[in-house]
């Protein structure tokens, strides 16, 4: 195979567009957030230790992270890397809200502009992560990087104009407070703390970590010296990040919805995918191989 990099056409760059000059600056609600959730977890898991807590937190990070986030976020809205019936892309996206991450239009700002710029000769150190493990974990969690000159994004109608995305958008904080009611009629405040603090913490810091070591280091069967920075195989983080951190197929084949390419790369996301597409809720799936097909023929085995 080889690579079929896309750039992105969501993003239109000015004549003075510039993927290096910028900052990063403290972003106080992005911090606090983070900073909260990691405070009620840890009193969760201190105060209120629990078996069932422990089980209830592992499901809700199963649902939110591999069906919300993967699947639903990662490689449906934001790369059409298959189709499915609306209402189902509704909640698959719904679940990757609840990772506590951004908003369906949100997502799209954070991917676009942070795809673009490493696909540019050189970027700024806060796309390209090459500022050290902890300077990078301060500034993931608790900055936001302000461009100079920044490009023009486009976000489709068919997102920006669905009434449901815009609710999720406007409300992507608030829509922990639904499930936590949920969590405390189960199990109380210690579910809430495990379930609500530690999920979201523990959600945005691994997303994070998958992040930094996905571009730093691991294998790169697919190499792309022309861009700022190329992404990196992580094998033995394959199953805890349900196919995304093999991020240098990823950036080699960026709309495909298998990130791993063989049996050996194990891939929880695309295992879904190919759930879907046998009963019917998944068609057009696009594939390392170009393949685009319901019943996934010819895709790479």
């Amino acid at each position: 195979m080889t690579s079929k990099l896309s750039k992105t056409d969501r993003v239109t760059p000015r004549p003075d567009s510039s993927a290096t000059q910028g900052r990063a600056v403290w972003a106080p609600a992005k911090s606090l957030w983070f900073t909260s959730m990691a405070a009620m977890g840890l009193i969760g898991v201190i105060f209120f230790p629990s078996w069932e807590a422990a089980g209830v937190t592992l499901l809700l990070m199963l649902l939110t992270l591999c069906l919300g986030h993967s699947v639903g976020m990662h490689r449906l809205l934001i790369h059409r890397s298959f189709e499915a019936p609306i209402w189902l892309e509704h909640i698959l996206v719904y679940l990757g809200t609840l990772v506590g991450m951004a908003g369906p239009i949100g997502m799209f700002r954070i991917h676009e502009i942070r795809d673009w710029q490493q696909q540019q000769p050189d970027c700024h150190s806060f796309a390209k992560h090459d500022v050290g493990f902890w300077r990078d974990a301060l500034w993931q969690m608790h900055y936001e990087q302000v461009l100079d000159h920044p490009p023009v994004l486009h976000i489709e109608e068919r997102a920006t104009h669905d009434r449901f995305y815009r609710f999720l958008e406007a409300t992507w904080r608030w829509q922990q407070v639904p499930l936590a009611f949920a969590l405390f009629a189960i199990g109380g405040i210690g579910f809430v703390l495990w379930g609500i603090g530690l999920r979201v913490a523990v959600s945005l810091a691994g997303h994070w970590v998958t992040v930094h070591f996905a571009h730093t280091r691991g294998e790169r069967p697919f190499v792309q010296d022309d861009i700022a920075i190329d992404g990196r195989n992580l094998p033995a983080l394959g199953l805890v990040t349900f196919g995304e951190a093999f991020h240098n197929n990823h950036h080699a084949f960026p709309r495909s919805a298998r990130m791993g390419h063989d049996a050996s790369q194990i891939d929880p996301g695309w295992w879904v995918i190919r759930t879907l597409a046998a009963i019917g809720l998944a068609w057009n799936i696009r594939t390392p191989n170009g393949v685009e097909a319901p019943a996934l023929k010819g895709a790479i085995q």
